[in-house]
């Protein structure tokens, strides 16, 4: 009798422990939704980065078929490669390749990666990360601001 309330108690706790954990995230997702944080550096003559971040309160499957979509909306835009399973999508625009990843935090929180590299000779005015998690901003209807490093 002692074991099976102990199983209880320790079932119970657990179940408990995952809810607020979920809770956390959604209340997370809700502070930060909607920011797109970038973080850019192009040193003189070598190679640096660019990095936009994204969380959305959706689940991880629509936010990747909408950012697939939406990148293949782009004429000047080529999809390269396409993974569902681990949520990544490869694409170009010219010489400038770049990559986006959706990864899941929770059931309904999503969080979207988009890096590129940067060269000297690529405008630095033309944010190639920053235009995609836009894009998927406006298809997902989510009002979005960029926040600079």
């Amino acid at each position: 009798m002692f074991q099976r309330k102990w199983w209880i108690i320790s079932f119970t706790a657990i179940l408990f422990t995952s809810i607020a954990a979920e809770a956390q995230w959604v209340m997370v997702a809700r502070a930060v939704q909607g920011r797109v944080q970038r973080m850019q550096q192009k040193p003189d003559n070598a190679a640096g980065y660019d990095v936009a971040t994204l969380i959305l309160e959706a689940a991880v499957d629509k936010v990747y078929e909408t950012a697939l979509k939406s990148l293949q909306s782009h004429a000047d835009l080529v999809v390269t490669k396409q993974d569902p399973k681990k949520g990544i999508i490869q694409f170009s625009k010219g010489q400038q390749v770049a990559s986006l990843r959706a990864t899941a935090l929770g059931d309904k929180v999503t969080q979207l990666v988009i890096a590129s590299s940067l060269t000297d000779t690529q405008p630095s005015t033309t944010s190639l990360v920053v235009q995609a998690a836009l894009k998927v901003c406006t298809d997902m209807h989510v009002k979005c601001v960029v926040e600079e490093n």
